[in-house]
């Protein structure tokens, strides 16, 4: 207990878990462990990295995040290394998965759950109230047996458990060893009065609960979430369960930013301080926001793009006066970056350095921009990309009459970093050319490297001559160009008819956004897509040039009501379809990175069958990796 006899209120953020379950939302490995070391950067105290046992994917982003972002320190003070948790059900098997991934990590947690309504209790699992409490002692008993030491237990959907059999419940799981006990509001029930009202009923009426810390977790149907975490902090929980920008499923979990940023502006309200620093919050929600694709809106408290706008007259007035008349925190206490033009044209690769440098300190852009060539094949790789990015740079500069801002600056790092987090990219963008017009058909003919080809076993160009593989920059890339035109519905249609021509796939487009970086008529473009693959016994063969299809309700879900594997793009430029070609193939390319992995891994077939547990058995592998904790 510091910080004038306030004791530390634990931050345990659950985006690469809970936030996941998002709709539409599917990260890679790397994409997980990049913003695994921002969480680490912003100084969570907890990562709930995956849900180990739902499949090979899942367990290997858990194992990575453990073995690569679980042993840093880097902006996190006198704080230590972040704690890296795995989900698991009551199920030693799933168990045992989480903690093979986790246990690389220095410091690491199994977070196992079991429902404890009687509504659960009936239809789903089938069991009685004996067997409930049978079953979570024995998952805690085993977790803590192959030598856990922290363990978490969550007794799903508790905003709607009897209060007397969940006393019982987690009486029992503290006495087998729990460290941890989480509360979740798991579908978003209950009021702040009725949430903080379970906890204090919990924290003094649950036999051993001065021995463990009790935690909050709470999910935003009815858009009470944070004010649910809120009360349960004032009522006992010194553990807050978060997700950044308050991604989840349904309508979300309690927010990160709202949360910590509460607690910030009121610092005698509560009996708790926390680690998070502060400064590093909107790049962390910007970095969730670009690997997601999941829109903030506007007027989203704290990081929406109004948080800090003043469109009244009266408090236009004000804030130029005196910015305390309108603003309870300044943009700089969030770390929303400055719109100043620092940068143009003649700027040159010193000043460019320099100002990335200045932006990126402390940050996941920083390794890109630290790092110089040394002689060695990462040396040269790095000193590539920055010339990659100066020379993007210059060119933005150039058509850029009011100068080059910050955010233009944090968009071209973004580009570049997409491409690297799409793995191997088979397929890189050469060039594009659309003829449009309006009530005609668009023609469009787009040039890409296959980097899975050679010259030998290359597709000739539409003249039929050979390709060439250097670059117009005198870059020599690996790989030959291909080329072919397609017409379409529209500029945006042709470009992604040519390029499946050029690839051979015929994808399902999910969703299509493009929206500007900054203000005016000159900014980038950043478009964000994500595509599906077609069914094999969908009409792509009915379809002239490889089109692809727009997704609907008929195939937007798979297998017990899941979302088909969805992959997602980035592209920006300042020519928006020159964007969405980018993005398109870097979505391909992830499609093409993931069947690779797949296949590499030779990973077997989803086990099936049932394994036994306490009063039945369940299935060996959770159909489904959405969990409603």
């Amino acid at each position: 207990m510091t910080q004038s006899g306030k004791e530390k209120l634990i931050v345990f953020d659950t985006t690469l878990r809970d936030g996941e379950q998002s709709p539409g939302v599917t990260l890679t490995a790397s994409e997980k462990v990049e913003i695994a070391k921002q969480l680490s950067r912003l100084g969570v105290d907890v990562c709930e990295a995956g849900f180990p046992i739902a499949s090979e994917g899942d367990f290997d982003a858990v194992e990575r995040i453990a073995k690569e972002v679980g042993h840093l320190t880097v902006g996190r003070g006198t704080a230590g290394p972040m704690v890296i948790c795995g989900l698991a059900r009551a199920v030693p098997a799933d168990i045992q998965r989480a903690y093979d991934a986790i246990k690389h990590a220095p410091l690491h947690r199994v977070h196992t759950f079991l429902a404890t309504s009687d509504i659960h209790l009936q239809y789903k699992l089938k069991i009685n109230r004996e067997e409930c409490v049978a079953r979570a002692v024995a998952a805690v008993t085993f977790a803590s047996s192959i030598g856990c030491k922290d363990i978490e237990f969550s007794p799903e959907d508790a905003g709607r458990s009897d209060r007397e059999f969940l006393c019982q419940v987690l009486g029992a799981v503290i006495k087998a060893g729990a460290t941890t006990v989480n509360i979740p509001d798991t579908v978003g029930y209950n009021t702040p009065e009725e949430y903080g009202a379970m906890i204090k009923y919990l924290t003094e009426h649950v036999e051993g609960a001065k021995g463990v810390t009790w935690s909050t977790h709470c999910h935003n149907d009815l858009g009470l979430a944070t004010a649910n975490t809120l009360a349960g902090v004032a009522n006992g929980a010194r553990q807050v369960e978060v997700t950044i920008n308050g991604i989840g499923e349904r309508a979300g979990n309690t927010s990160l930013e709202e949360l910590v940023m509460a607690i910030y502006t009121h610092p005698t309200a509560y009996p708790v301080y926390h680690t998070i620093d502060t400064v590093q919050i909107y790049q962390t929600s910007q970095l969730v926001t670009k690997k997601t694709g999941m829109v903030i809106q506007a007027n989203k408290a704290i990081v929406g793009a109004n948080a800090f706008a003043h469109e009244s007259g009266i408090h236009q007035d004000g804030v130029l006066k005196n910015k305390s008349t309108y603003e309870i925190i300044e943009p700089s206490v969030v770390g929303i970056p400055s719109n100043s033009l620092v940068l143009g044209k003649h700027s040159g690769r010193n000043a460019f350095r320099t100002r990335l440098e200045e932006i990126t300190k402390d940050s996941v852009y920083e390794d890109v921009v630290k790092q110089k060539a040394t002689g060695d094949d990462a040396g040269k790789q790095h000193a590539q990309a920055f010339e990659k990015l100066f020379a993007a740079f210059k060119k933005l500069a150039d058509t850029k009459k009011r100068g080059v801002t910050d955010q233009d600056l944090f968009a071209l790092l973004d580009d570049q970093l997409n491409v690297n987090d799409s793995g191997q990219a088979t397929y890189l963008f050469r060039s594009c050319q659309v003829v449009s017009g309006s009530g005609v058909l668009s023609t469009a003919t787009v040039t890409i490297v296959d980097t899975s080809m050679t010259k030998v076993t290359s597709v000739t160009s539409l003249d039929g001559e050979e390709p060439s593989s250097p670059t117009k920059n005198g870059d020599v890339q690996e790989g030959v160009e291909r080329c072919d035109a397609a017409i379409g519905h529209g500029p945006v249609h042709a470009i992604f008819s040519a390029i499946n021509r050029l690839i051979g796939f015929t994808n399902v487009l999910a969703a299509y956004e493009v929206r500007a970086v900054t203000e005016g008529s000159d900014s980038l473009g950043r478009v964000v897509v994500r595509i599906h693959e077609e069914d094999e016994e969908d009409d792509a063969d009915q379809r002239p040039s490889k089109a692809p299809r727009l997704e609907n309700e008929d195939t937007a879900s798979g297998p017990w009501g899941d979302r088909k594997i969805t992959y997602q793009g980035q592209g920006t430029d300042e020519d928006i379809l020159v964007a969405s070609a980018k993005a398109y193939i870097n979505a391909v390319n992830r499609m093409v990175e993931a069947k690779r992995r797949v296949t590499a891994r030779k990973v077997p077939g989803k086990q099936e069958g049932h394994v036994p547990v306490v009063g039945g058995t369940v299935e060996a592998v959770p159909r489904s990796r959405k969990v409603d904790v």
